[in-house]
């Protein structure tokens, strides 16, 4: 009778355990870390043509975006254009040393994303607030930070804030006026 016990008790032991081995068995999940690689480079505004007109600059890339940012102080109250330069050289008083837009591709000047073509420096218009602050945000997948893709690298151009407003025809650069702020992205 002792043996009989035994016998079951062994019996049952053994039971949960397959169970257990079975349900581990089904449970197999892969995991893939995603890998994000994010590239950023942030520059001062630096007054140029006799204006007070300064700021910071923040270029972030992630996913294949780059996003622009831009806290400017100093302006006049009111809408003023704002470029990519095709150099980055603000060595001159009326930064005019920082070149035309970057334009890479050779489209004519207009509103970025029109259908006729556009510089890769055409980013647009912004208003600035009666203390004269404005924030500049744009984003796009047309640029990048140091790519091997000319027709993308921001690497070695200039961020240009112009006295006036593009008006998006005038050729070449839309007839903005002074450039009153300049800032050279990475040499």
């Amino acid at each position: 009778m002792a043996m009989g016990l035994i016998l079951i008790g062994a019996t049952s032991c053994k039971q949960p355990k397959k169970e257990t081995e079975t349900k581990s068995e089904e449970v197999v999940e892969e995991v893939k870390e995603e890998i994000i690689e994010v590239k950023s480079i942030k520059f001062s505004m630096e007054p140029k043509s006799d204006s007070n007109v300064g700021g910071e600059v923040t270029f972030t890339e992630e996913n294949g975006n780059v996003i622009m940012k831009a806290s400017l102080t100093g302006l006049t109250e009111g809408e003023h254009a704002i470029h990519i330069h095709e150099k980055a050289d603000c060595s001159s008083a009326d930064g005019k040393s920082t070149g035309g837009h970057w334009n890479p591709t050779f489209q004519p000047h207009a509103k970025w994303g029109a259908e006729g073509g556009y510089h890769k420096g055409d980013i647009g218009n912004f208003v600035a607030d009666a203390e004269g602050n404005a924030t500049v945000d744009f984003a796009t997948n047309e640029w990048c930070i140091g790519c091997d893709d000319e027709t993308k690298n921001i690497v070695g151009k200039a961020v240009i804030v112009h006295q006036g407003v593009d008006d998006y025809t005038s050729q070449p650069s839309g007839a903005a006026g002074a450039r009153v702020a300049c800032t050279g992205i990475i040499q």
